[in-house]
């Protein structure tokens, strides 16, 4: 069996964490697979899924190093074409992903004590995102 469920977000400009891990739970609580795998996606090329301990000094640290490494201000041969500003949003979320595949036993994600699904917001301009979770399994 295959079921999808969708997750809509409002975000704002910059980057951004968001923890979904609630509603990943409830897309596959809702669909009563036992066994099988879930499958997130993030719809767009400036955003990424990922696992992340959700406190505030980890998602600090992710946007310092997301910075350190595809700094904003650089030079991106994007913008030269498109002058829009988010060459480094769109190289964040190559490196980063924009899919999560997470086993489901006994009906649960299989997920560590502290780790969590996000979405991590990369554009430099506010968007409304949509997260499809894709569960499947018997």
């Amino acid at each position: 069996m295959i079921q999808s469920h969708h997750i809509h977000l409002e975000t704002k400009q910059g980057t951004g964490i968001f923890e979904v891990t609630r509603e990943v739970e409830k897309a596959v609580s809702d669909s009563m697979i036992a066994e099988g795998t879930c499958t997130i996606f993030a719809v767009g090329s400036t955003c990424a899924i990922a696992t992340l301990e959700f406190e505030s000094g980890l998602i600090e640290d992710m946007t310092q190093a997301l910075e350190r490494l595809f700094p904003q201000h650089m030079t991106y041969e994007h913008e030269r074409r498109w002058h829009d500003g988010n060459g480094h949003s769109h190289i964040r979320a190559s490196f980063l992903g924009q899919s999560l595949v997470v086993p489901i036993t006994g009906g649960r994600l299989v997920l560590g004590t502290w780790q969590q699904v996000v979405f991590i917001e990369l554009d430099n301009k506010p968007r409304t995102r949509a997260v499809v979770v894709q569960v499947m399994g018997e």
